[in-house]
C-alpha cells in the first residue's frame, strides 16, 4: 500500500493511499499530519467502495470545519516597535515616536479610527505591542532583531529612526523571512542599492525630503549661489547633503560648494564647524542634522550671529521647533519628513490625529511616521484578509502592500517605487516663525509639494533622477 501522510503540495495537505483514494485536507499546518494518521488507520485496500466513500464524506466534514478554524483571526498580531526609548535621540523624537505608535494601537484595537480604519483591531486579531530601545548601534539592533524574532515570537517588526539601523536590519530580516516595516529612516540606499521581500517603508526617503528644500530655496532665494553644508557623518548626512547640492544645482544653475562640515553623529559641541561657516559667509548653510545634535546646533550657531549671516536650511527640522522655542531665529527654512508636525492639513485622519494625540499627550505631535507606518500595515492585512478570505500569511500580506495605496494623516501613500516596497507622498516646507501667543515656534509660507513633483520615477535612482533633470516630475 502506497501512504503519503501529510505531504504539503501548494499548501494544502494530501492523504494519499493506493491508487484509487486520494483525499485533500483543507489548509492544514499542525493537524496535517495528525489527520492523514488517522486515516491511514482506518482505510483498507480490500474495503469496500460505500466503505471508502463514508471516508471520503468525513474527510470532507473535518475539512470543512478545520478550514472555518483556519479562517478566525488570532487572538493577536505581535508587532516589535523600535524608536529610541534612551539617549540623545530620545527627547527630541523617539519619546514622541513611542507615544503616537501606543496611541495608535489603542486607536485601532479600539475601533477609534476614521475610515477607512474604523473597524476594530487589524483583520479582526487586536495588536499586540513590544517596545525596544533603538539606542546601542547597529550590531546590537541586529542582535535585539533575532532576539525578537527567534526567542519572543514577534509576527512584525515596525520602526527603526536611524538609516544606518535600517541598513543592517533589513538583510536580517530577509535571512528569518520576518516582516519588517521601516517606518522613518531616511537613507535613500535601502531600496535603491538592494531589492527585499520581507522589507517595506511607508515614508518617503531622503531624496523628496532634499529636493523640496532645494525647490523652496530656488523659488525664495533664485540668486543664491554660495553653498555650505553642516551634515551628520553618516549615511543619513552624506546622503541629504549630495542630494540638496545636486537638486540645487539643477535649479539654480552654477553653485560654489564654499564649506562641507561633518560633524560626528551626536557630538553635541560645533564649534570649530561653525566657525568654519562663519568666516566663508555662504549664502545658504544646509543641515538635514536631527535631534539633540540639531538642537544644540541652533543653540550655539544662533548665539554667535550665524542664521543672521546666512539663510539657513533644516531639511529635517521640523520635529525639534516644539524644543527650541525662541531659540531659533525667525526665518529659518524648515523641512520634514512628509506633511507632519505644524505641516499636517485640516482633514478626516488629520484631525483625528492631532485632536487624538493632544487629547492624551497634551501636546501637539510633531512626527506622523510611526502612525503612518501602523495604518499602512493595518491596510495591507485587511487587503490581504478581503481578498483571501481568511486571515492572511506573511506571503499574503507581502502581495497585498505592494503598490498599495493607503490614507494617512499626512495625506495619501503610494506604495511606488522599489518593487512597491518604497513609499512616495507629498512633503512640506516653510520658514520658523515664533509666536508669543501661542508660546512656540510655528511655520509660516508653508509650501506643499506633491508626491509626484519631488519623487523619482520607478525605473530611476534619486540621484540619476535630479542628475537628468527631474523628467515626468508633476508640480504645481
Amino acid at each position: 500500500m502506497r501512504q503519503r501522510l501529510g505531504e504539503q503540495h501548494g499548501g494544502r495537505c494530501v492523504c494519499q493511499f493506493g491508487s484509487d483514494l486520494h483525499l485533500r485536507s483543507g489548509r492544514g499546518h499542525n493537524m496535517c499530519r495528525w489527520f492523514c494518521g488517522v486515516l491511514a488507520k482506518m482505510y483498507r485496500p480490500n474495503r469496500t467502495r460505500i466503505g471508502r466513500w463514508r471516508l471520503v464524506v468525513l474527510t470532507a466534514g473535518i475539512c470543512a470545519a478545520q478550514n472555518l478554524a483556519l479562517a478566525a483571526p488570532p487572538d493577536t498580531l505581535k508587532v516589535a516597535i523600535v524608536t529610541f526609548l534612551s539617549g540623545p535621540a530620545a527627547a527630541a523624537f523617539g519619546t514622541h515616536a513611542r507615544n503616537a505608535a501606543m496611541l495608535v494601537v489603542d486607536q485601532i484595537n479600539a475601533g477609534a479610527v476614521p475610515a477607512p480604519y474604523d473597524q476594530p483591531g487589524i483583520a479582526g486579531a487586536k495588536f499586540e505591542a513590544v517596545f525596544i530601545d533603538e539606542s546601542g548601534g547597529a550590531t546590537r539592533q541586529v542582535t535585539e532583531f533575532r532576539n525578537l524574532v527567534q526567542r519572543q515570537n514577534v509576527d512584525v517588526v515596525l520602526g527603526y529612526v536611524s538609516s544606518g539601523d535600517c541598513l543592517a536590519i533589513a538583510p536580517i530580516a530577509e535571512e528569518l523571512k520576518t516582516l519588517l516595516i521601516a517606518a522613518n529612516c531616511g537613507t535613500s540606499r535601502l531600496f535603491e542599492e538592494d531589492r527585499y521581500r520581507y522589507v517595506f517603508r511607508t515614508i518617503h526617503h531622503s531624496v523628496p525630503d532634499n529636493i523640496a528644500v532645494a525647490r523652496y530655496v530656488h523659488e525664495r532665494f533664485p540668486a543664491a549661489r554660495r553653498i555650505a553644508g553642516i551634515n551628520q557623518n553618516y549615511a543619513w548626512g552624506r546622503d541629504s547633503w549630495a542630494e540638496f547640492v545636486a537638486a540645487l544645482g539643477q535649479l539654480q544653475g552654477d553653485i560654489e560648494i564654499v564649506d562641507e562640515q561633518w560633524p560626528k553623529l551626536f557630538a553635541g559641541q560645533f564649534g570649530a564647524e561653525i566657525s568654519s561657516l562663519l568666516v566663508k559667509q555662504p549664502d545658504v548653510i544646509h543641515s538635514s542634522m536631527w535631534g539633540a545634535d540639531l538642537e544644540a546646533f541652533i543653540s550655539q550657531a544662533a548665539g554667535r550671529g550665524l542664521f543672521a549671516r546666512s539663510q539657513v536650511v533644516l531639511s529635517a527640522g521640523g520635529h525639534i521647533l516644539p524644543r527650541v522655542s525662541a531659540r531659533l531665529p525667525d526665518g529659518t527654512i524648515i523641512g520634514d519628513r512628509g506633511a507632519t508636525g505644524e505641516f499636517i492639513e485640516p482633514g478626516l485622519l488629520g484631525d483625528w490625529y492631532v485632536a487624538a494625540y493632544q487629547g492624551r499627550f497634551e501636546e501637539t505631535p510633531i512626527d506622523i511616521s510611526f502612525a503612518q507606518a501602523l495604518l499602512g500595515l493595518k491596510a495591507a492585512y485587511e487587503k490581504a484578509w478581503r481578498v483571501n478570505g481568511a486571515f492572511p500569511s506573511t506571503d499574503q500580506v507581502i502581495s497585498a502592500f505592494e503598490y498599495l495605496s493607503f490614507p494617512s494623516p499626512g495625506g495619501q501613500v503610494h506604495m511606488s517605487l522599489g518593487d512597491g516596497h518604497q513609499a512616495i507622498a507629498q512633503t512640506a516646507v516653510g520658514r520658523s516663525r515664533d509666536d508669543p501667543e501661542l508660546g512656540k515656534v510655528t511655520v509660516t509660507d508653508i509650501r506643499y509639494y506633491s508626491a509626484r513633483c519631488v519623487n523619482p520615477l520607478s525605473s530611476m535612482s534619486g540621484r540619476d533622477w535630479i542628475g537628468s533633470g527631474f523628467p515626468d516630475a508633476q508640480c504645481d
